[in-house]
């Protein structure tokens, strides 16, 4: 079976599943039911901006906004007198999704309150945004949370078109799946309500958010590539720079320990165990002892010592 969802500037095709032996046809929505359904949202839109004129007045549950997160309300649309208040509320801009006859506040108003304005014209009920508009969204919105700002977004009842935009928002600011961003939006704001082409919609803006984020940090089993620093950045080798060890350090490395351990099988245990202090005792030493000495010639090599049993050559590279 072929299901087209109805989005704003287009017709999307999709393919769902096969149909069964009582399938007659597809799904779809035609351009004549799309003009229908624009001339409905037309003449219903004053009568239900009314009715929720009329709950919010009498129902203290019903809010005509809500605040979704620390930077985003999420609500219906405004009316002139509430762009004052929007502006008290630390609103620096205003998403509107609703069409030219929906739309009850000029862009000027705002500006002349130090709102900046996004118009994304959306037809009601069974629209979506495009994908183009909720990028522009998203990014619109996020500039301002990144400045400490808040943004309204509003359609006409703050229920379907707005609440899409707001849940794209989440699921990529937010790190949040689509189910979860819509629970905790609904938990807020409980008459949030979105068609089948919104919710579509969001999960195409899922898929394209994780898309994008395995492209830029790859899978776990990909080859990582080391950065070297440029030779520029790297130190030259100071070769008048070499380690002195002293007779000390040497002190106790001797080959009669080990043939000592062989002629006394019975304590090889205790002198294991005494070796082991000894060899870790010398180690932090020899490790303290190492002192950094300068050459300003460069040739100078240092001849062979022999320190008991034990010969060491130290050569300067």
């Amino acid at each position: 079976m072929y299901i087209e969802e109805l989005k704003e500037g287009g017709v999307v095709k999709r393919e769902e599943k096969f149909c069964d032996d009582t399938c007659e046809g597809s799904l779809a929505v035609s351009d004549t039911k799309r003009a229908l359904v624009g001339a409905g949202a037309r003449a219903l839109f004053y009568p239900t901006l009314l009715y929720n004129v009329v709950r919010n007045k009498i129902q203290t549950e019903f809010r005509w906004w809500d605040r979704v997160d620390e930077f985003i309300l999420l609500g219906a649309v405004p009316f002139p007198a509430d762009v004052p208040r929007l502006k008290a509320l630390g609103v620096a801009g205003v998403v509107t999704l609703n069409e030219p006859y929906e739309t009850l506040v000029s862009t000027s108003l705002y500006l002349n309150h130090g709102i900046n304005h996004l118009l994304i014209p959306t037809r009601d009920y069974l629209f979506a945004p495009s994908d183009g508009d909720i990028d522009r969204a998203i990014e619109f919105i996020h500039g301002y949370a990144s400045c400490g700002k808040t943004t309204y977004v509003h359609c006409k009842a703050g229920r379907g078109r707005s609440t899409t935009i707001v849940l794209c928002y989440l699921v990529k600011h937010k790190d949040m799946t689509p189910e979860d961003a819509y629970d905790y939006v609904r938990s807020i704001r409980p008459r949030v309500l979105l068609a089948s082409s919104q919710w579509q919609a969001i999960q195409e803006y899922y898929i394209r958010v994780k898309n994008t984020d395995s492209d830029v940090c790859g899978d776990d089993n990909s080859l990582k590539v080391v950065d070297f620093p440029a030779e520029n950045e790297v130190s030259a080798f100071d070769d008048g720079s070499v380690v002195l060890v002293s007779e000390c350090d040497l002190d106790g490395y001797d080959e009669s320990i080990e043939s000592g351990l062989t002629r006394n099988e019975g304590l090889v245990d205790l002198n294991l165990a005494c070796r082991g202090v000894q060899v870790a005792r010398q180690a932090a030493i020899s490790r303290l002892s190492y002192l950094w000495l300068r050459y300003h010639s460069t040739t100078q090599k240092l001849s062979t010592k022999k320190l008991g049993s034990i010969g060491i050559d130290i050569h300067v590279y």
